[in-house]
């Protein structure tokens, strides 16, 4: 999905007519600060003192919030709540976030408004406190939900059906009314996201995630057990062809699947840089994709456009967080994507060119015509700053803890180790200043450094680069002292392929995350900056000049639409096999052992595969098989 079609879809969906009938609940957020508790007089008790309270819509209440995050106008709440504060404020934030609350019944008796309190000391969640786990919906109150809503039907574009929980809306008689209600509306568009009742609802379409799906064929997982695609798309078919309707499964971080009358489709995940909290992420997918169906879009657009809304909530943290406009569009325009999620976490499964190293990810119709050949530095070629990671992690965690760096337990520095690995993990192959400003927002997020100690990305990246030079240098210096050769800080088999590919006509380009004059420093003193003749790109101090992203739209401008089977790219990092996938070219991914200079590193190789590497090699060793498959 481009971006003019993605600004088109939001335009579109402003002017929809939603009805969200379900389980409407309150999230709360209770954030405990003990500095001043005392010892109730009454219990004897340690008492926890409340710094901060925060609301949210939950349940069918964060599918109605999304949609209006979304620029959706004309949103119809139908469900219960109870006379009870929790009800009032839920209310509160419907009316001021122009949700339509007319609908919204109050039973007086036998039912309390879904609320889930949840007691926070710093990040660490407490025991949850809920509320309405015995309601009871009474005869009375189902009728006049029911008889509102055929009422109000024939104006909307499409009815959300929710199910949320077992005390809620959803009883025996409510549930067989509902379902004469979508008998007598068969041309309208109905949508069910159950977790107890999907098998339910003839007449609409079913959004589900995958361990649901499993149940509904008989299939026990669970929650946390892994389904593979092909598992997925089985239920898929199981389900269509049991219920005559379009179903969306949605498969966590791995994406989701969709299945109509065209055929099945396969939507990928999107890669998070951020820390996340996939609480409501599936009511912000149904947001998205039942609002891009109601505005007449296909299932895979629709779950296309979920995906971009649900990419957005997730980073949002201690909230049941929504997606502007802006955001979707923003996530959306350039997304990056998790490719071959399975075959990535499972080696057993790799396919290998006969007698090689060299894995095969995706074969290709045609032969390659390759003109231009665009290498990353650090991993691919060199290995002069093979450790990069272990300088860079306590840099980052040193900055992290401030002050409590030397005092923190052992409980926190773990946290903030696991935390900054992760980070480390997930940007390897960008550049350092992008990944310095994220250090910023981590330094935010774990709150030991006043904001006025906080540097910005510039000042941590010197701090870094201070100690990274250290190591560069002495192993520059052992290498002309003859110490160490050029072979011993280069990738095995890469300098001579480098040659081979320049005798061949092939034109190289060397792009990379690092400072623009360190990676030219590097490749002269390493003995191949020649082989670029001047095409060498690297970090100008501008973190919206990526050099990778720059070299590739120069040669496919070059090129034209034709040229992307011209291009191919090889590298270690994910950012330059994901934009080259993005263009179409051939990606080779390196998952080289920087240490050993040969041999596969399987972190790597997981990492490339989901970024959308074509083939895999471990190092250059194969070089005559690698030039063949190449077309070279």
């Amino acid at each position: 999905m481009d971006k003019e079609k993605l600004k088109k879809i939001l335009s579109d969906i402003s002017s929809v007519r939603i009805i969200v009938l379900g389980d409407f609940c309150l999230d709360a957020y209770w954030f405990i600060d003990e500095a001043m508790s005392e010892i109730s007089i009454e219990t004897n008790e340690v008492t926890r003192p409340v710094r901060e309270q925060r609301y949210s819509l939950g349940g069918a209440g964060n599918v109605t919030n999304n949609l209006a995050a979304m620029g959706v106008k004309d949103i119809r709440a139908f469900g219960v709540i109870g006379p009870d504060p929790f009800g009032t404020e839920m209310l509160r934030i419907m009316k001021e976030t122009g949700i339509k609350t007319g609908n919204m019944l109050v039973q007086t008796s036998d039912w309390y408004t879904h609320t889930y309190a949840k007691p926070y000391i710093e990040e660490r969640e407490l025991n949850r406190v809920d509320f309405g786990n015995y309601n009871h919906l009474s005869e009375a109150t189902a009728g006049l939900l029911i008889s509102n809503l055929k009422k109000e039907i024939p104006e909307a574009d499409v009815i959300i059906i929710n199910q949320q929980v077992p005390s809620g809306i959803h009883t025996d008689l409510f549930k067989k009314m509902l379902l004469d209600v979508i008998r007598k509306f068969p041309e309208k568009l109905f949508i069910t996201d159950s977790r107890s009742f999907n098998d339910f609802y003839d007449g609409t379409i079913r959004k589900m995630n995958d361990t649901e799906a499993a149940r509904l064929c008989g299939v026990v997982r669970k929650p946390d057990e892994a389904i593979t695609y092909s598992e997925a798309s089985s239920f898929a078919k199981e389900l269509f062809k049991r219920f005559h309707k379009p179903v969306f499964i949605t498969r966590g971080s791995k994406g989701s699947v969709t299945i109509d009358d065209t055929g099945i489709s396969e939507i990928p995940g999107l890669m998070i840089l951020s820390k996340v909290d996939t609480v409501g992420a599936g009511d912000s997918y149904l947001a998205g994709s039942a609002s891009a169906l109601a505005a007449g879009y296909s299932m895979k657009d629709a779950a296309l456009t979920g995906t971009f809304v649900a990419g957005v909530t997730v980073q949002k943290l201690f909230q049941t967080g929504t997606a502007t406009p802006e955001e979707i569009l923003a996530i959306g325009q350039d997304p990056d994507f998790i490719y071959s999620s399975e075959l990535a976490e499972n080696v057993r499964f790799a396919s290998y060119l006969p007698d090689t190293e060299i894995e095969i990810i995706t074969s290709r119709k045609e032969k390659p015509r390759i003109e231009h050949a665009i290498f990353d530095h650090d991993g691919t070629i060199s290995t002069l700053r093979e450790g990069w990671e272990n300088i860079m992690a306590p840099v980052m965690i040193r900055a992290i803890l401030g002050n409590k760096f030397d005092t923190a337990d052992e409980s926190v520095f773990r946290k903030v180790r696991a935390r900054v690995d992760e980070y480390i993990d997930k940007t390897t192959g960008i550049q350092t200043l992008v990944q310095m400003k994220g250090l910023v927002g981590l330094v935010r997020e774990f709150g030991f450094v006043d904001e006025d100690k906080i540097l910005d990305e510039f000042g941590y990246k010197q701090l870094y680069n201070d100690e990274l030079m250290k190591m560069v240098d002495s192993r520059i210096i052992k290498l002309k002292r003859g110490e160490l050769s050029v072979d011993d800080l280069t990738l095995k088999g890469a300098v001579p392929f480098l040659q081979k590919l320049s005798e061949k006509g092939i034109k190289l380009y060397l792009a990379s995350g690092t400072d623009i004059e360190d990676v030219k420093r590097e490749a002269e003193i390493l003995g191949y900056a020649h082989l670029f003749e001047g095409r060498i790109y690297g970090a100008v101090g501008d973190i919206t000049k990526e050099a990778k992203k720059i070299v590739l739209d120069r040669i496919l401008d070059s090129l034209g639409e034709s040229g992307s089977g011209k291009v191919a790219t090889f590298g270690d990092g994910p950012v330059e096999i994901r934009e080259t996938h993005k263009r179409h070219g051939i990606t080779i991914g390196v998952a080289s052992n920087e240490m050993m200079r040969f041999g596969l590193n399987e972190k790597k190789r997981e990492r490339l595969i989901k970024a959308g590497a074509d083939i895999v090699i471990p190092d250059f060793s194969k070089q005559d098989a690698l030039l063949g498959l190449l077309n070279i």
